[in-house]
């Protein structure tokens, strides 16, 4: 019954995210209104998030729905992905570091196309055992599908996994999946009730 893997959400939680960095900034730059950068993107192929997207079609679909230049639209693509990927949290990041060799460690994160590529200036892959990227694999939390293929590539029960995710829906379905889970909301407390878990189950 012991943890014998602990799984961390990216965004919201490795990642501190500034909702003020984007979009509202970009689009009072461009003279956009408030909610285009978002509905810019309701003419791409498919969902970004399942692989539906690729990167490049983000970029042509915001430019063409938004009527921007070439810079226009790179210095958007950019401002996007300084939001995306935030600020590391250290200490939380020390913390799933330190499991490593006593357990598996994983992340499972929903993302867009370029998020691997992006979020290698925090070192996840040298901290994991294994990442799943929803744009990757077409799949995202909280389809229970994401919880199974995670467990299935650590190569663990989904009793014997911990997980924290920031989104109370994706730490609802984990729990369903079988999974402990906690809500985010803070990186002290929720350290300290993830290692209650891993004491309280040995």
């Amino acid at each position: 019954m012991a943890i014998r893997a602990v799984v961390l959400d990216i965004g919201g939680v490795l990642e501190v995210i500034d909702d003020d960095v984007f979009p509202g900034p970009a689009e009072a730059r461009l003279g956009l209104a408030p909610g285009a950068v978002a509905g810019g993107l309701a003419g791409l192929p498919g969902d970004a998030v399942t692989g539906g997207a690729t990167e490049a079609e983000v970029r042509a679909e915001w430019q063409r729905a938004l009527g921007l230049d070439d810079d226009q639209v790179d210095e958007l693509v950019e401002d996007y992905w300084r939001w995306y990927v935030g600020t590391l949290d250290r200490p939380l990041l020390e913390w799933f570091a330190a499991q490593r060799g006593r357990r598996r460690t994983g992340i499972l994160s929903n993302s867009g196309p370029g998020a691997r590529e992006r979020e290698r200036c925090h070192g996840f892959e040298q901290v994991t055992d294994d990442i799943v990227y929803s744009h990757e694999v077409g799949v995202a939390k909280p389809d229970p599908e994401a919880y199974a293929l995670t467990a299935r590539r650590l190569g663990v029960e989904p009793h014997e996994v911990l997980f924290l995710d920031d989104v109370e829906a994706n730490v609802d379905a984990a729990r369903a999946a079988g999974w402990h889970a906690v809500h985010h909301v803070d990186t002290a407390a929720s350290i300290a009730e993830m290692e209650r878990i891993i004491a309280a189950l040995g």
